[in-house]
């Protein structure tokens, strides 16, 4: 009998006649995936709308128990160990992704009244009160990295109930924090876990208040100017180099480029650079090529593993994007850009495709593995080439490039200089912060009260 993993409302576990097999990148069957019909979101939805509001200081302990439990506990049945395994074969994502999670969540949950408090604007106070745009919020989550849960936690400490529809893939890191939350002692109408079709997701977009939606550029463009909508996209994250390139600075490109199995938005997308982009692209291509294809239930794996044929499918399209392009790993692997390691699954190695332009289309190319396009660059071609970016990282000494970057809006967070982990910094907005999106400045002013009597 296959694991079950079941919608969750009411704090119930229920089952359903609407159900999948979920597989695992190995192609063998891991779970059914039990999902709520339409009607079923929209009354679940509504059953949210009774529960009684929770005060800020119980809501911080909660989620402060909460991440306690998901690192630590066994929680429906399942070890922290076991979630990272199921998590890991379900995602195809490495194993050591889900362990870091773990201690992440924890971290996060505990610190998390801190981190929201720092979203405030700095005018609210007498004459304005920071106030939530909404009740409930619907996410649509991704399956990439289960980092990105983190979003919703912080939804909640700003006082928000949350429905979830989880992401194909990764219904496993939802369903651990749902029941953790629970466990914690959370109001049951503040959390519920809806599995669904597309369109039960459509569905819960329109039942809920406001929705967080991660998706392609196809989704962006359905929900751009939609103001209860706020959606993440692709990162197309780059890294400027623009100084003596060195080990260190090839050891940085490589942590950005692969870290976490390149599965990240913040992971880098291209690398331009005013030196020779070639002899750059080559380095990096000798550095990447080593890394080890191996199951992604390994301690070892650094790699991300799908299906053969998705496999087969993401490395051919670095083709349709740039069919002259160089591909500067592929004469490295004696087995091939895509080996099969466990089962169906294969490997998906790295691809450092160098092309002749900063302008090339192909450079928006964002795959799910370490795969980065590299470009020349000159300081007359100015922001241009370098905007559109969830993350930008300058190796400069250039401070006007620096702050014209600042000045660009299609550039979501800039680094200057080589900092290693950045994305981990709960503090550090990476798309703008969440508050600015669930909250906003109403203006308050209240008279004195009467004076009494003499």
């Amino acid at each position: 009998m296959l694991l079950p993993l079941p919608v969750v409302r009411d704090g119930e576990e229920h089952t359903s006649r609407d159900a999948r097999v979920l597989h695992g990148v190995d192609a063998a069957p891991l779970a059914t995936v039990h999902e709520a019909p339409p009607l079923i979101t929209r009354l679940a939805v509504k059953a949210m709308r009774r529960a009684p509001r929770i005060p800020l200081d119980e809501r911080l302990t909660i989620l402060a128990e909460a991440g306690r439990r998901f690192a630590e506990d066994t929680l429906g049945g399942e070890s922290p160990q076991e979630y990272c395994r199921l998590q890991a074969l379900a995602s195809g994502v490495p194993v050591t992704v889900a362990r870091g999670a773990l201690g992440r969540v924890r971290e996060d949950c505990a610190r998390i009244g801190d981190v929201v408090a720092g979203q405030r604007p700095v005018g609210v106070g007498r004459a304005a009160r920071w106030a939530r745009r909404g009740d409930i919020l619907g996410v649509i989550a991704p399956s990439n990295h289960p980092g990105t849960h983190g979003a919703w936690l912080q939804a909640m400490a700003l006082g928000y109930q949350v429905a979830v529809r989880p992401g194909a893939r990764d219904p496993f890191t939802p369903l651990r924090l749902c029941r953790a939350l629970l466990a914690a002692g959370l109001h049951p109408g503040w959390i519920t876990f809806l599995p669904g079709s597309h369109a039960a997701a459509d569905v819960l977009i329109d039942a809920v208040d406001l929705a967080l939606v991660y998706g392609s550029e196809t989704t962006v463009a359905r929900h751009r100017g939609n103001a209860r909508v706020l959606v993440r996209g692709p990162g197309r994250s780059k890294i400027l180099v623009d100084r003596p390139v060195d080990g260190a600075t090839l050891d940085h490109l490589v942590a950005e480029i692969a870290g976490d199995g390149g599965v990240r938005c913040t992971n880098t997308t291209a690398v331009y650079t005013s030196g020779d982009h070639r002899a750059l692209a080559e380095a990096l291509a000798d550095r990447l090529a080593v890394l080890p294809a191996l199951p992604v239930t390994d301690e070892r794996a650094v790699l991300p593993v799908r299906p053969q044929k998705e496999a087969l499918g993401l490395r051919a399209s670095l083709r349709r994007a740039a069919p002259t392009a160089d591909d500067l790993t592929e004469h490295h692997y004696d087995d091939g850009p895509v080996p099969v390691v466990d089962g169906d699954g294969s490997a998906l190695r790295p691809a450092v495709m160098c092309v002749d332009r900063a302008d090339h289309p192909a450079t928006a190319t964002e795959l799910p593995f370490p795969c980065v396009w590299v470009a020349p660059w000159q300081p007359s071609q100015g922001i241009g080439p370098l905007d559109d970016s969830l993350a930008l990282t300058l190796l400069t000494d250039d401070a006007a490039l620096v702050g014209r970057a600042l000045d660009t809006p299609g550039i979501r967070t800039v680094l200057h200089g080589a900092l290693d982990g950045w994305w981990r910094d709960p503090y550090l907005p990476h798309d703008g912060y969440l508050g600015q999106f669930l909250r906003e400045a109403r203006g308050f002013a209240s008279s004195p009260p009467p004076r009494s009597p003499a």
